[in-house]
């Protein structure tokens, strides 16, 4: 495994930040579990995210419903968020099984809630904070991590952030 860190100074550079990960990705099924406080801005970024693949409608947090599925043109995106999830055999009973063995792409929020029972993911983000915003720790296989720095390099240079 590699890793990439990017530092984000405002809520706007963490939804460019989050979409240039999907631009990075767009098309291919893709695990992201997210870790970080309360308040780190994990659903910022899946906003962002969304955004970047050209989702228009609003985009909330599954904390209650647990499982937010976004209809693009070619794939859906889960967004789960398993804060309040009891056991993590409850994950059956979402739909679990089927979304991570489809062709999606799934953003997971506390994953360490569903340990032992979700895959293995494809990038593993750690958000946390820093005294000038939040810093963005990304865990990937090398390839991965390659076309993440080459794609959100140029993409952050083009947004001017």
């Amino acid at each position: 495994m590699s890793k990439l860190v990017f530092h984000c100074g405002s809520e706007q550079e963490q939804m460019a930040l989050g979409g240039c990960l999907a631009r990075a990705f767009a098309g291919r099924p893709l695990s992201i579990y997210l870790d970080g406080d309360l308040g780190a801005g994990k659903t910022t970024l899946v906003r962002g995210y969304l955004r970047g693949l050209g989702y228009q409608g609003s985009v909330r947090s599954p904390t209650y419903t647990l499982v937010e599925p976004y209809p693009l043109q070619d794939m859906t995106v889960y967004h789960l968020d398993l804060y309040r999830l009891a056991d993590p055999e409850e994950l059956e009973f979402l739909g679990g099984r089927e979304i991570f063995a489809g062709n999606h792409q799934v953003l997971v929020e506390w994953p360490e809630k569903g340990a032992d029972w979700l895959p293995e993911p494809d990038l593993h983000l750690r958000l946390g904070y820093q005294d000038s915003g939040r810093q963005l720790e990304v865990s990937c296989k090398v390839a991965d991590c390659e076309r993440l720095r080459s794609h959100c390099e140029a993409f952050l240079a083009e947004a001017g952030l």
